[in-house]
């Protein structure tokens, strides 16, 4: 099964506050076991909204917002993409995560939908 995990968004890291030494090293080592267990397929970090934009889509129309977005709790700023057995292995290894922000923090998982679910 492939998960995303989702590290949302806080306050500073909307303001661009880069991460410490420290938890560079923390989440390099803890990427470093993830890849070693074979779950690990994609990660990165994600510059704050200030520097993105939103399409809206309204039947035929197209509008450009441009960032900051409001409501930073909803906003991701970075992502892994796992394959695990299931939803409580991804479990586990989030637990084990270092975490991500200088100040309290969330992280979601989100399976992706298998061909199988449409079938």
């Amino acid at each position: 099964m492939r998960v995303m995990v989702l590290v949302k968004a806080t306050p500073e890291s909307e303001s661009g506050l880069m991460p410490s030494r420290d938890l560079l090293e923390a989440m390099g080592r803890y990427n470093a076991e993830l890849i070693e267990a074979g779950l690990l397929k994609a990660a990165d970090g994600l510059r704050p909204s200030r520097d993105g934009k939103r399409i809206v889509f309204d039947g035929p129309s197209r509008t450009v917002v441009d960032g900051p977005f409001p409501a930073t709790q909803e906003l991701v700023a970075g992502y892994w993409v796992w394959e695990v057995k299931d939803m409580a292995e991804a479990v586990a290894w989030a637990e084990r995560c270092p975490n991500p922000m200088p100040s309290r923090s969330e992280i979601e998982i989100r399976p992706f939908y298998e061909l199988a679910d449409f079938t």
